[in-house]
């Protein structure tokens, strides 16, 4: 019995043992998983096969693939500092997906520009590879016939890195340029020596962009500029003029629209002071007209002075005293219902789309009914008709003082 029982310990003992050791390597093997500091050995571009090539650089928002080892239990991957959304269900332990986030060039931290950094349970590690902004992208600008010495904001994108601002005639601002942390904004003055008209180009490291906008263009598109072309019919209580002393910053001759007393509801936009109609002029050339309609847009320049802000009624713009469809422009009313008086610190470029001109609905008169199909639907097959801009009291207050002046009516690509 004491033999048989030395053996039955001993047998027990033997097999504990071995369970140990199982577990013992069970577990190193489970620890292999996914151990060790994350390595990145290359970026891939999203796409299925054979487009997902190897990338030599990426822009903010595009999505690419991070390729090496150790990925399992990935916490968090930086693109230039700036931490991006991770998706663990999406990658592997040698691939992890990943889109590069918005990037604040204006603002980053230049130690840890173009790195991507990837932090696991086990380890991080850093990999030199660029992120660039995308090309710059013009859209809009503040005043587009500034006089020199006046300071102008342009709109856009990716305003990052900014060298110089090229102007007609190859006049360079490389100096005073001022963007906000966006990238959004690019502000600088007016340099003398503009004797042309045309678009801007904006230089940064990476490249330049051309806008489609003209700067300080007096002829392209103009239906009148009251000087040197002058389509001026009627409608003005008086004929324009051309004092600096009122309007500063003028570029020549303009038209001032007056409306006092204006009661509620009251469309009657042929009361001397309150319209400027233009004899017909060439809107659209007709080789573009089945252009969409949003590539095409009515500009002119306004100026309303702090002491009289426009605060109720509408302009209107018609095109051959048709009203079937219209664009209303009324800046003091906000998108979320509220209201603003409008002023202007002088003067200031408006930008109408062509593809803001709506139908009127039945029984009334205000443009917002649908939205313009074609541009033959407003202008005919020959592209051709007079322009009106109206101011009209549509609203549920007397206006008691409208006062603004408008210059460089005009019809652009957009």
């Amino acid at each position: 019995m004491k033999k048989t029982s030395s053996y039955i310990i001993n047998a027990t003992i033997l097999l504990v043992l071995a369970m140990v050791a199982f577990m013992q390597s069970s577990c190193k093997k489970d620890a292999n998983v996914g151990s060790g500091n994350p390595v990145i050995t290359q970026v891939r571009a999203y796409a299925a096969s054979p487009n997902d090539s190897v990338l030599k650089v990426a822009n903010p928002g595009s999505y690419v693939v991070l390729q090496g080892s150790h990925f399992t239990g990935v916490k968090e991957v930086y693109f230039d500092g700036v931490v991006a959304s991770v998706n663990n269900a999406l990658g592997s332990d040698n691939s992890l997906p990943v889109r590069v986030p918005a990037i604040p060039f204006a603002t980053l931290n230049q130690s840890k520009l173009n790195t991507i950094t990837v932090v696991t349970a086990t380890g991080q590690v850093t990999y030199s590879f660029p992120v660039v902004p995308l090309a710059t992208v013009i859209t809009s600008m503040s005043n587009e016939d500034a006089l020199a010495g006046q300071t102008v904001t342009v709109y856009g994108s990716n305003f990052f890195y900014i060298d110089k601002v090229i102007l007609p005639g190859g006049i360079i601002v490389s100096s005073g340029i001022v963007t906000n942390d966006l990238g959004t904004t690019l502000t600088f003055t007016v340099p003398q020596g503009v004797t042309t008209g045309g678009p801007i180009q904006i230089v940064n490291r990476y490249g330049t962009s051309t806008s489609v906008l003209l700067f300080d263009d007096f002829v392209t598109g103009v239906a009148t500029n009251f000087d040197a072309i002058n389509n001026y019919s009627w409608g003005l209580s008086s004929n324009p003029t051309n004092s600096s002393t009122a309007y500063p910053g003028n570029t020549g001759y303009y038209a001032v629209l007056n409306a006092t007393g204006i009661p509620v509801n009251d469309f009657a936009w042929y009361d001397g002071g309150r319209s400027i109609n233009l004899n017909p002029t060439q809107w659209v050339p007709v080789a573009n007209l089945s252009d969409n309609p949003a590539n095409w847009a009515l500009k002119f320049e306004i100026d309303v002075p702090a002491a009289t802000p426009w605060v109720n009624g509408s302009i209107y713009i018609v095109n051959n005293y048709t009203w079937t469809y219209l664009a209303a422009y009324d800046p003091w009313k906000n998108s979320d219902g509220t209201t603003t008086p409008f002023v202007t610190s002088g003067w200031q470029t408006v930008v109408i789309p062509l593809s803001n001109f709506k139908t009127t609905p039945t029984g009334g008169a205000d443009g917002s009914g649908s939205l313009l199909p074609s541009l033959t639907d407003l202008l005919g097959p020959t592209g051709n008709g007079s322009i009106s801009i109206m101011f009209i009291n549509d609203g549920t207050t007397v206006v008691n003082n409208f006062t603004v002046a408008i210059d460089n009516i005009r019809v652009e690509k957009y």
